[in-house]
């Protein structure tokens, strides 16, 4: 007798496998469909029929099943949730239906002679999964995507003070650093995951965020726009396993008297157009940093220098300096 609608036997099942017997002594040969089924859309073995749908049945199928589920159980890892029934067929026969679902707990590997194999579906056979499909498997198992990941940057290596700053404004509640963990940019470790470290490396590219560390190059540049600056007085960084030392010498330290000490406006005035020269973006804040002073009195100096102009608004805008002849 042929079976004359496997649908009738699978149920909901779309992939099916077709076993004339079942097979103890090479438990591979059907336990790999159970780790693909299971791995990938969930699907049916069917135990008792032959390839080409002839219904031939088992000797003893109580026996077979209970042979069936000890492999399930003893082969496969994690145990992949499943379903064992019995279908008797017009002719009499009995066939062992093994339902296996969709699992939530990837991969499923199979084991046997010392290895951990994990199978997948492609077509309508079940074949060993290649290293880009196991990671897939694993993050799925995770129920983790990339962007959760753990990155290989700590939390206290960035400051989120901008967005911080913008969700008070935007919301009107604080943000501190358990909201990081739950809007999933900081793990309970303290680490960054991919999605933070990319926020991360975004805001610091506008300019909302910088990186710690990145204030030596500030110390640095803000030194040599000064007028009493040389290559002896170069700020210095050191460090060992207990500390962080930054030694700055003293500016006036050796000038003689007739020096100014302080710088001139007009200094400050070409100061600042130099470092617009190099970036018609900068923020005023930058500006101030950069020459040791406060943004506010960039600001007033800006105000008072006609040949310094900002066109447009906020980020997008960019400074314009007029040259007279």
């Amino acid at each position: 007798m042929f079976a004359r609608n496997i649908k009738d036997l699978i149920g909901e099942a779309t992939e099916y496998d077709k076993k004339l017997a079942l097979e103890e002594k090479k438990p591979k040969s059907w336990c790999k469909s159970v780790s693909a089924f299971a791995n990938t859309f969930g699907g049916a073995l069917i135990f008792g029929i032959s390839d080409d749908g002839q219904i031939v049945g088992l000797d003893d199928p109580e026996e077979d099943a209970e042979k069936v589920s000890e492999a399930v159980k003893s082969r496969l890892d994690p145990i992949p949730e499943f379903k064992l029934r019995f279908h008797k067929a017009d002719n009499e026969k009995v066939l062992v239906i093994l339902e296996v679902y969709k699992g939530d707990e990837t991969p499923y590997y199979y084991s046997g002679d010392g290895v951990l194999e994990a199978f997948v579906r492609v077509g309508n056979e079940s074949v060993k999964a290649t290293a880009t499909e196991l990671k897939r498997l694993v993050l799925r198992g995770r129920n983790t995507s990339y962007d959760s990941r753990n990155s290989t940057y700590k939390v206290e290596d960035f400051a989120f003070s901008k967005l911080k700053e913008r969700y008070k404004k935007w919301t009107g509640n604080s943000f501190d650093d358990k909201d990081l963990i739950s809007f999933g940019l900081v793990n309970e470790q303290g680490e960054l995951t991919n999605a933070g470290a990319l926020l991360a490396d975004v805001f610091n590219r506008l300019g909302y965020m910088e990186r710690k560390g990145s204030g030596f190059g500030k110390i640095i540049s803000g030194y040599e726009f000064q007028i009493n600056y040389n290559e002896s007085k170069r700020p210095s960084f050191r460090s060992d396993r207990y500390q962080f030392t930054v030694v700055m010498p003293n500016l006036n330290y050796d000038v003689p008297q007739n020096v100014p000490q302080d710088v001139p406006q007009d200094k400050l005035d070409a100061q600042i157009v130099d470092l617009i020269r190099k970036d018609n973006k900068i923020s005023t804040e930058k500006i101030a940093i950069a020459l040791g002073v406060s943004s506010k009195t960039i600001k007033r100096h800006i105000k008072e220098m006609d040949n310094v102009n900002y066109i447009g608004r906020g980020f997008s805008g960019h400074w314009e300096i007029i040259n007279y002849e």
